[in-house]
């Protein structure tokens, strides 16, 4: 006769898994401090802004992409990737300056996250 009584413990394990998946949903949680609202499709916070920056780039472009980069690694710290999407934020600000004639870019992002 075969004994699976080895399988009580994994099966407990696997169940214990299966039960706690959406815990590991990419949203930390911490969102639900800020008021949000729906717009347009969307769920955003209210007035909570988050910031990204950039310095020394060799073009406008480039300090934008880091500037963003920024912004959405600190929003996926802090709330989860599903809110890290400069694509989806709404009230964007975005101040790009160049260092003089030739000289590096930098920029200066914000916008309230959305999911």
């Amino acid at each position: 006769m075969i004994r699976f009584g080895w399988m009580r413990p994994a099966l407990a394990v696997a169940a214990l898994f299966a039960c706690a998946a959406p815990a590991f949903a990419d949203d930390t949680g911490v969102a639900a401090i800020h008021e949000q609202r729906r717009e347009g499709g969307r769920t955003c916070f209210v007035d909570h802004y988050h910031y990204g920056s950039s310095a020394g780039q060799s073009s406008k472009k480039a300090a934008l992409a880091v500037g963003i980069k920024s912004w959405a690694d600190f929003t996926d710290f802090e709330y989860g990737s599903d809110w890290a999407h400069w694509g989806r934020a709404s009230s964007k600000s975005v101040k790009c300056s160049q260092a003089g004639p030739g000289g590096s870019w930098s920029c200066d992002i914000s916008a309230r996250p959305c999911r």
